[in-house]
């Protein structure tokens, strides 16, 4: 059974017809709040939590050269990850490895289904970054360079009396700027002196993509994608002798402690206008409700800067022309407040909320795709 919340439940955000945010909802331990901004004409972001009575999962997919990876992701990765875990007895690092196995080896078929048709979608991918809280137990994996970083109080002074709050990345950032993930990249391709290069003011897989994890972008992981006639008509005359990306998550489990306060899963809008320890400042000084859409906005605001703009004046910029300003930006933050849910939330239901696909006609009440409940 599946109920929606139709855009009349959550506004626009500040004015912004580009901005969707879910300002504070219950998940299994504490709070959470979504938000998300448009900048491309069609959104590529994607973002969702699911939570049921002993665990929440969130992720967020940050797609590029098109939506269709990002939303087949948006589709697919829980029901996979619930599944296998359901086989094998439980989540585990194991679990989540053929969870994102299984989502690649899903979307490669769904470009070998509509190659003949739509050649360009081998060029399609995604970040994917992945949060699950289980009992005490918190593990993170992610592609590409969407981030999750943890909020954190550490004791000070010789009472231990006294605190201070530090930001911990809890995620890689596979991005070929990085100079650890660059040389990691040139030492698995020793023969080709031009796997990653400096062009457009950047470091670039083969002068196209930053990211060297990713799902999808077949045409960088499959040569006979990159040979073949139909694609190179779209313009990428690589042509491959292997792969150059790979879908090999990089996987974080910890167990949660009682200093440990929140979550910020966001995609690299966010990361390339705000630092962590910054995101961190603004979680910790400002009020639960609405604080995923106060971050966004932080990071708009930090973008009009770079442009000496008003963020009165990105507001009114349209979907397409906002992509000269700002990436798509997604933002989830999680409350670990390590309480028991009320003992009238113990439904055997799993509860989710769904970033829109589409914030403008949302807005404009065309389309709602933000809250769901599903029962099994």
């Amino acid at each position: 059974m599946l109920s929606s919340c139709l855009g009349s439940c959550f506004g626009g955000g500040d004015g912004d017809g580009l901005m969707w945010h879910m300002d504070l909802k219950r998940h299994a331990t504490g709070d959470y709040s979504v938000a998300v901004v448009q900048a491309n004409s069609l959104l590529e972001d994607q973002g969702q939590v699911f939570t049921t009575p002993s665990a929440t999962y969130v992720g967020v997919y940050d797609g590029h050269g098109g939506p269709q990876a990002s939303r087949f992701i948006n589709n697919n990765l829980f029901p996979y990850l619930q599944k296998i875990a359901l086989e094998e007895g439980g989540l585990s690092e194991d679990v989540i490895r053929k969870a994102f196995d299984a989502i690649e080896e899903g979307f490669l078929h769904l470009v070998k289904q509509s190659w003949l048709d739509q050649p360009q979608i081998a060029s399609v991918g995604s970040c994917c970054l992945v949060g699950a809280i289980s009992k005490d137990k918190l593990y993170v994996a992610n592609l590409g360079d969407s981030r999750a970083v943890l909020g954190r109080r550490v004791a000070t002074g010789e009472t231990g009396d006294s605190a201070t709050f530090v930001a911990e990345r809890l995620s890689i950032d596979h991005n070929v700027g990085v100079e650890e993930v660059r040389k990691e990249v040139e030492a698995l391709h020793p023969d080709d002196s031009h796997v990653v290069v400096y062009t457009r003011g950047v470091w670039r897989i083969k002068g196209i993509i930053q990211v060297s994890r990713s799902i999808g972008d077949v045409y960088l992981k499959k040569p006979e994608f990159s040979r073949d006639p139909l694609f190179i008509q779209y313009g990428y005359p690589i042509p491959l002798k292997r792969a150059v990306m790979s879908a090999e998550p990089s996987i974080l489990i910890r167990k949660i402690r009682p200093e440990d306060l929140f979550l910020i899963f966001a995609s690299d809008g966010l990361w390339e206008q705000l630092s962590d320890k910054a995101a961190v400042d603004i979680v910790l000084k400002n009020p639960r409700t609405g604080i995923a859409k106060r971050l966004v906005r932080a990071a708009l605001e930090g973008a009009a800067k770079k442009k000496e703009m008003r963020y009165e004046e990105i507001k009114r910029l349209e979907k397409g022309a906002r992509r000269h300003i700002h990436d798509d930006i997604t933002v989830i933050v999680i409350y670990l407040d390590r309480q028991d849910m009320p003992a009238n939330a113990r439904l055997n239901i799993v509860k989710g909320t769904s970033v829109p696909v589409d914030i403008y006609s949302l807005n404009s009440g065309h389309q709602g795709e933000n809250t769901s409940s599903v029962s099994p």
